[in-house]
């Protein structure tokens, strides 16, 4: 597994809360839900493919009609 990098992020209390529940309620940590949303984010704009997302990014429409 690649090293993961720490980096310092200053949220609104209220985007920190609102993400801390929403990440209970799918059962994944705080840090987990928040990779979890970039990733999508990531390939759904276009910035990174989802192969390279890895197993947890979520397959976009586009991404299926090309046999991903």
């Amino acid at each position: 597994m690649a090293e993961r990098k720490g980096f310092l992020l200053r949220l609104d209390p209220e985007v920190y809360d609102a993400l801390q529940r929403w990440a209970g309620s799918e059962l994944r940590s705080l840090n987990a839900q928040m990779e979890f949303l970039l990733r999508r984010a990531l390939v759904e704009n276009g910035r990174m493919s989802a192969d390279d997302a890895g197993p947890r990014a979520p397959r976009t429409r586009k991404n299926k009609e090309k046999g991903s």
